[in-house]
């Protein structure tokens, strides 16, 4: 798979990676942009715009943009996350000049027509009430604001009903002009797909985006703390969390390597011993959540009242275990095999491709090679695992539980005393 790369005039950047074989291409508009990157008085607002643009733009009204994809068979989506906003299409190959014009619209022309607005506003609301009503999604916005407190990164991507019906079309276009610069998105294409004709597609229709605009995305820290809940539920959930890696840090992939010996998977220790030998939870799992300038480890359970008395001194159990002991060879070499066998498989979708290769070029401004990742993969040891856990589990905890009414559970301050 050969990788291609242009830069327009405007400093807009264009990836392709040509799979000839297949008869289908994967593309769409990576923007650096997301809710890490939004102010308190605008929290929503990247997730909002997201929503809005599929509701018109000058050449096309809602359901022109429906009709114009979906006449030839083809898909298209976005979504919103901490640091990334993306609008992505899969085509048949001889279509993929409609679903470049259908994408570059969406950026460069959307009407945010007040009608539409007003409907969609309440659309957004009730998804917003909808992950509220979510257990295990509300569980992780209380551990985000317990990990990131008063920052970006400790609010919801959604934002609240107050933000989001808030919201207007100066104010939308405002952090558009800011954030929807040319420097600041990536236009990546994967399949049967022309390098130069693709290029000549995006620069047609992206030319006259404003090349730069001064915006800094507020750096974001670690802090810890904790915050318990209450509500009409069966099950307790529980996020215990601690300082973790950002995408950039060195060890990034020795965080992946550690998450998926402790809890990544069937074989894992957490799962084996916390659910396989003793029965008390359902789903747990551990994780690394990296953001651009921090991170967390966490640890995600899902019990009941009764077994969280023993779930929580099962995990600092096999906390301490991480710190104390080596990891063995055989856990050492099945992880390492498991990221391996994860990122090529991955890579067999054209969409994922396009997406890493564009978040890439986003956060390291070039694409990583598939082998040097495997290399950085391979050259962790048992050593390195055992260093970094001591970091892990010695930093400040963040915890967030979830539980039924009229239980009692266990205070942060409890929490920490059973990790010392």
């Amino acid at each position: 798979m050969e990788i291609k790369q242009s830069t327009l005039k405007n400093g807009l950047r264009i990836i392709t990676a040509e799979r000839p074989q297949i008869e289908t291409v994967s593309l769409g508009v990576w923007v650096n942009t997301g809710a890490a990157a939004e102010s308190e008085a605008d929290n929503g607002i990247s997730h909002f715009i997201e929503h809005m643009v599929f509701k018109g733009t000058k050449k096309r009204n809602s359901l022109q943009i429906s009709e114009d994809i979906e006449n030839v068979g083809g898909a298209t989506n976005a979504y919103t996350s901490r640091h990334f906003t993306c609008f992505y299409a899969k085509m048949l190959k001889d279509d993929l000049e409609l679903a470049t014009d259908v994408i570059c619209d969406f950026i460069t022309d959307p009407t945010f027509d007040a009608a539409e607005m007003s409907k969609e506003k309440e659309v957004v609301v009730q998804e917003i009430k909808q992950s509220a009503d979510a257990p295990d999604d509300l569980v992780f916005d209380y551990f985000q604001e317990a990990a990131f407190p008063n920052q970006a990164s400790g609010r919801t991507i959604l934002g609240t009903p107050e933000h989001v019906r808030g919201f207007n079309k100066e104010r939308m276009l405002n952090y558009m002009r800011t954030h929807y610069t040319a420097d600041n998105m990536v236009a990546a294409a994967v399949g049967r797909v022309d390098h130069d004709k693709f290029v000549k597609m995006v620069e047609e229709r992206m030319n006259t985006l404003p090349a730069h605009a001064d915006f800094a995305e507020d750096p974001q820290y670690y802090v810890g703390g904790g915050r318990v809940e209450c509500k009409d539920i069966e099950q307790t959930h529980l996020v215990l969390g601690f300082k973790g890696a950002s995408y950039m840090d060195e060890d990034y992939y020795n965080y992946s390597v550690l998450s998926t010996i402790f809890g990544g998977g069937m074989s894992s220790r957490l799962f084996q011993e916390i659910r396989e030998k003793r029965g008390l939870v359902y789903t747990i799992n551990s994780f690394n959540q990296a953001l651009k300038h921090a991170g967390v480890f966490g640890i995600y359970a899902g019990t009941t009242p009764k077994e969280l008395e023993e779930l929580l001194p099962v995990v600092a159990d096999e906390i301490k275990k991480m710190m104390n002991d080596k990891v063995s060879e055989t856990e050492l070499k099945r992880a390492k095999t498991q990221i391996k066998a994860s990122l090529l498989m991955s890579l067999e979708s054209s969409s994922t491709t396009a997406e890493i290769m564009a978040r890439q070029m986003l956060l390291f401004k070039r694409v990583i090679p598939t082998a040097e990742i495997v290399e950085r993969i391979e050259a962790i040891t048992a050593d390195d695992l055992q260093l970094l856990a001591q970091k892990i589990f010695t930093s400040t905890p963040t915890y967030a539980l979830l539980g039924c009414e009229g239980g009692t559970y266990p205070s942060y301050d409890d929490v920490k005393a059973l990790l010392k």
